[in-house]
């Protein structure tokens, strides 16, 4: 082997290319399995990022399910998902170009008309969460109704009736099961269908601060009767209600701090849940999609479940004994640090995982031996070890005395070393949310930086998940504060340790992680450079121009408006534009809902006034996250061509140039 070449840091040559991240690289998820199939979504930049979802038989087959021009995808609370449902070979999915929901014949044989039979009625309504009434042929499903454009939409929990073998078109009208309250998710029959669990929450809390769960009987005519609250307040968090095959009810909530699993036997007689496997760990990630599922029964007494400790998920079988109570627990052994989306057949776990040397994948995990066997992988480019910087998950002091968490990527490619002396620049990633996690799971968007020359620091600030409800809770009244403070310690930390140029530090995020950039960047002087990829310039703006979902969110961790307006005014990065003075390049998808065009395009307005060197691209057709191979591609490549102009290093490739005003 060649020694290794002297070269910068930035200017390093990477066989890891943009085009692998944005075409060769597929999101994964909502793996689901219907007997001994098993169905996962892949969402394909080369397609325009369409949601296909693609089905292996059990002799190994895999195939694409939904109908040529289908992209499965909900709009239901903006982000979605759980956009379809298979029940013993009946498919049921969301269309994205009309949001109607179809039964789909999986034949490809079959007439057009035969693939694709319409459910729902043709209107301002979306739908997610499916559920299958067997008793009665009925689908169940969240119904977001967008008629009336002079109030909030309104969200129930509906049903309709499904199309019978040789039908083709059964539009019938939706009958509402359950209303009353500002959000749902998660209807779910017991085995026997006689009940039905949902979860219900209303503003201004997040279904991470606080649902209930319910229940109730359900009438030999479908009727629900005897309504009863389960779990949950304003102050608890409940979620994913799965019932036990002997119907004993089983969910996820944070009544102690922690999200762990509680089971109630015999739900009709007893309303005193136990803990499972009560333990200072999160077993579950916030609900910010529809479909989540970290734990699932694989036997009559037997469930796996997820749990993240020392800064990776882990997998666990908790086996019962006839009172739902803990029996015994295995932990099980694997480099898998990201898992997620668990289903099973019962001889197998099907997921969605990843760790920090394998990229995110559907995974098999045999239950007879514990081996585990990749379905399907986001990305089938081999990276050698030798490209890979491996991540070390590490605490670092922030304000108050508290402790803050990251995960730290040093720059590594054998085949180059910097200049003795020299210090490598840090890439410090601000993920969205705020109520959100950053992943170790091997991430080509990361090694991308690596490879070339830089260190990636990748903050789970104060109020991400992960940590514990208390962790989460230091985000309130306190966004655009303590996310900030943590920011900026990582990168003085990272200095302090000699890990990094302490003057050649970036800050990047999208959505709310590119807020906390821009404030990084306005208000303080850690960072010598950054980008924002949609970010929140403005929060009265953001304020006024969400949707339903987040519309109450600030309330929690900025404050009630307008009796918070001035705290608003103050921490928005546009009211303060006479405190910037750091170059910041700009992506914006021009369909943005969440984050509209205008709220960057205003900020790039006071970096031009003030003669502050800038770059913005904007891009046709994209919304709140880039979904399109070529935009994805442009938009990492752009952001390092501008980071190399700004730290003064020559990239070892070609790059397609950008326009730095003011520079």
């Amino acid at each position: 082997m060649a020694a290794p070449k002297v070269a910068h840091y930035g200017s390093w040559e990477s066989p890891i290319k943009s085009a692998e991240l944005s075409s060769g690289t597929l999101r994964l998820g909502q793996t689901q399995y219907d007997n001994d199939d098993l169905y996962w979504i892949e969402g394909r930049p080369t397609e325009g990022g369409k949601q296909i979802l693609v089905r292996r038989e059990k002799n190994g087959t895999i195939t694409d399910v939904s109908p040529r021009g289908f992209n499965v995808r909900t709009l239901v609370n903006e982000y979605g998902g759980a956009p379809y449902l298979v029940r013993n070979g009946r498919v049921f999915c969301s269309n994205y170009s009309d949001q109607v929901v179809y039964q789909i014949n999986p034949d490809a044989n079959a007439a057009v008309d035969e693939r694709r039979i319409p459910l729902t009625p043709e209107g301002e309504y979306y739908f997610a969460d499916f559920e299958y009434d067997s008793n009665r042929h009925r689908l169940l499903f969240v119904c977001e109704d967008h008629s009336d454009p002079t109030r909030q939409p309104v969200t129930t929990i509906n049903v309709v009736a499904t199309a019978k073998s040789g039908e083709k078109s059964t539009r019938q009208k939706m009958e509402i099961l359950v209303s009353g309250n500002d959000f749902y998710s998660n209807p779910r029959f017991s085995p026997d269908g006689k009940l039905l669990a949902w979860i219900s929450w209303d503003h201004p809390n997040m279904p991470w601060d606080g649902t209930a769960l319910w229940m109730a009987e359900v009438g030999e005519n479908g009727t629900l009767m005897k309504h009863r609250k389960i779990a949950g307040a304003d102050d608890e968090s409940v979620m994913q209600p799965v019932w036990s095959p002997n119907g004993d009810l089983l969910f996820i909530s944070d009544r102690l701090g922690w999200w762990n699993i509680y089971a109630l036997p015999n739900p009709t007689k007893n309303l005193n849940p136990v803990a499972l496997f009560e333990k200072n760990s999160d077993f579950a990630t916030p609900q910010w999609v529809f479909g989540l599922s970290n734990y699932c029964f694989t036997g009559e007494r037997t469930l796996a479940a997820t749990f993240f400790e020392n800064g990776k998920w882990q997998l666990a079988l908790i086996q019962l004994d006839a009172l739902s109570k803990t029996k015994n627990t295995t932990l099980i052994p694997s480099d898998l640090t990201e898992m997620g989306y668990l289903t099973t057949n019962g001889s197998k776990i099907a997921m969605v995982a990843g760790s920090p040397t394998q990229q995110s994948a559907v995974v098999d995990l045999k239950l007879d031996d514990l081996s585990f066997e990749v379905v399907k992988a986001s990305n089938t480019a081999p990276i050698a070890q030798r490209y890979t910087s491996i991540p070390k998950a590490i605490e670092f002091p922030s304000e108050r005395n508290l402790i803050a968490n990251a995960y730290f990527y040093p720059p590594y490619n054998e085949d180059y070393v910097a200049p003795e002396g020299e210090l490598p620049p840090l890439l410090l990633t601000v993920h969205g949310g705020p109520t959100s996690a950053s992943s170790n799971s091997l991430d080509l968007a990361i090694q991308y930086w690596t490879s070339r020359g830089f260190a990636v620091m990748d903050v789970n600030y104060a109020g991400s998940s992960n940590y514990g409800r208390q962790y989460r809770q230091r985000l309130t009244l306190n966004w655009g504060l303590v996310d900030l403070e943590d920011c900026q310690n990582a990168a003085k930390f990272a200095a302090r340790q000699g890990w990094v140029d302490p003057k050649r530090m970036a800050i990047t995020g999208g959505s709310a992680g590119g807020y906390t950039a821009l404030c990084a960047l306005t208000f303080s002087d850690v960072f010598a450079a950054g980008s924002s990829h949609y970010g929140v310039s403005n929060l009265e703006t953001l304020l006024h121009d969400t949707h339903k979902f987040e519309s109450r969110y600030l309330d929690r961790i900025v404050g009630p408006y307008p009796a918070y307006k001035q705290i608003y005014q103050n921490r928005s990065p546009i009211n303060n534009v006479e405190k910037l003075s750091r170059p910041i390049i700009f992506f914006q998808g021009l369909d943005d809902k969440v984050v509209p065009p205008a709220q960057t395009e205003t900020m790039v307005a006071a970096m031009r006034s003030r003669k502050i060197p800038f770059s913005y691209l904007s891009f046709e057709g994209e919304g709140h996250g880039f979904r399109k191979a070529e935009n994805i591609r442009r938009t990492i490549d752009a952001e390092f061509l501008f980071y190399s102009k700004i730290f003064g290093f020559e990239p070892a490739e070609s790059l397609e140039a950008i326009e730095i005003e003011n520079f």
